[in-house]
């Protein structure tokens, strides 16, 4: 069953409406009229939009095309009692699935709902087909509810073909976010191109990234397309934007505003159709603030932003990435991971997250002496991020304090979920292991709103 937006400014035809779709199993959500139906679009994930065409400020035309703009892989119904071949047209062009005249019965509506709803998920179906068929997108594993609220963003976003950026700190996921948004996007089929801009001189970037003619500058002996008319089409992921110098900040910002490059050597520009996923390990506000990263260009670039927390915030993923590591490093062996190692892996705080993570799997599953990784095969942990020594209190190694101060409040919630994930879930374990009452963890997991995990 599906979650469905209902749109129409006749309370009874609206009411009527929902209740049949209601008993026949769907979620259903009413607004009166344009505005607030795209509002209700915006904070809730829909399969389905119903909207009526006649309505004060915006017709069921403009928020059809609205819909497509923001989610094209949603259907939209538009109904009308003013019906005709004329009105059905328009709604056709502005991407409606289909046109339906009042008064409509209980069963006309629920079948062109279901047709509508079958369509959409058999477009999933060849979507997902050819994602996997291009090879582009990668499988992000997880299991908290951090993370998936972040994919169901990505998600989200995908269907546009607005510009995202994508922070987080370095192996967090951040081109593995990119990929799917490009994925699951109309350009899924089109280039995804990617330019670590960290690792490219400051003197190349700007061939890099717009080309250039032969001749256009000593040692050019051949024409290159550059990255942007590579990507024509589709995506260009832009991997650590925060290293592009002033310059090129600047071409890149009139590419941006202008749809066009620069080329190199070129007599004209070049028009480009190119979307711009955008990732960061460093706080852009703060680059801005120092004079080293363009306000304009910020906005620009951020139109979306998805922020991408780091491992230790999120322990509980930690079991199912080892096993997904383990599988993809190995997979002609059962590699077995014990729980006295998952224990010490959950308990980690993973500076390099992800990445130093699979590392760590990967040294283990290679030097082991047989299929099952045991915590005596976990190599000594590295320094503590940020290079502060180590000072021990109450039997705990802790790094030095951060000058600029950080949440007391936020400590202690990841300290609680790091300790439930490491103990599966189990109250009365988590409890001894904090050395407190079980009664005042479970008062400190309300007042945090920290999701339970269930009992392995």
């Amino acid at each position: 069953m599906a979650r469905i937006l209902l749109i129409d400014d006749d309370e009874a035809g609206r009411q009527m409406a929902a209740f049949n779709l209601s008993g026949a199993g769907h979620r259903v959500d009413e607004a009166p009229e344009g505005r607030s139906g795209l509002a209700a679009f915006e904070r809730m994930h829909h399969q389905l939009v119903i909207t009526d065409l006649k309505m004060p400020e915006l017709s069921g035309i403009d928020v059809t095309r609205e819909i497509q703009r923001r989610a094209a892989d949603v259907p939209v119904l538009v109904i009308s009692a003013f019906g005709s071949i004329d009105t059905a047209v328009e709604a056709m062009k502005a991407g409606a699935h289909d046109f339906v005249l009042k008064p409509f019965s209980r069963d006309q509506l629920l079948m062109a709902v279901d047709k509508a709803l079958q369509h959409s998920e058999l477009a999933r179906e060849n979507r997902e087909l050819r994602r996997k068929l291009l090879g582009v997108e990668r499988p992000i594993v997880y299991r908290s509810a951090a993370f998936a609220e972040r994919i169901a963003r990505a998600d989200r976003v995908a269907a546009s073909s607005a510009a995202v950026l994508i922070s987080g700190e370095s192996g967090t996921g951040k081109e593995l976010f990119a990929r799917r948004i490009h994925a699951r996007s109309k350009r899924g089929e089109a280039p995804f191109v990617v330019v670590n801009c960290a690792a490219v001189p400051d003197t190349l970037i700007e061939a890099e990234l717009f080309g250039h003619e032969k001749g256009a500058f000593t040692g050019a002996e051949r024409a290159r397309p550059g990255r942007f008319r590579q990507a024509d089409g589709g995506t260009l992921f832009l991997d650590e934007v925060a290293e592009l110098p002033p310059p090129a900040q600047s071409k890149l910002l009139r590419v941006l505003q202008e749809g066009q490059v620069d080329v190199l050597g070129a007599d004209r520009p070049v028009r480009v159709d190119v979307r711009i996923i955008a990732a960061t390990n460093r706080d852009l506000p703060r680059e801005i603030d120092a004079g080293s990263f363009r306000e304009d260009l910020y906005f620009r670039l951020n139109v979306i932003e998805i922020d991408l927390p780091p491992l230790r915030s999120r322990p509980q993923d930690i079991p199912e990435l080892v096993r997904h590591c383990a599988a993809e490093i190995a997979p002609e062996r059962d590699i077995v991971i014990s729980e006295s190692l998952l224990e010490l892996l959950v308990g980690r705080r993973w500076p390099g997250n992800v990445r130093e993570l699979r590392n760590a799997v990967e040294r283990m599953t290679i030097l082991a002496p047989d299929d099952t990784l045991r915590a005596t095969d976990l190599p000594p942990e590295r320094g503590e991020r940020g290079g502060g020594p180590a000072r021990r209190s109450g039997g705990v190694d802790w790094p030095d304090l951060p000058p600029e101060g950080f949440s007391l409040l936020d400590l202690e919630k990841g300290v609680i979920e790091r300790a439930l994930a490491m103990k599966r879930g189990n109250m009365s374990e988590t409890a001894r292991y904090l050395r407190i009452p079980r009664h005042i963890l479970v008062y400190r997991i309300e007042k945090y709103g920290i999701a339970k995990l269930p009992k392995a």
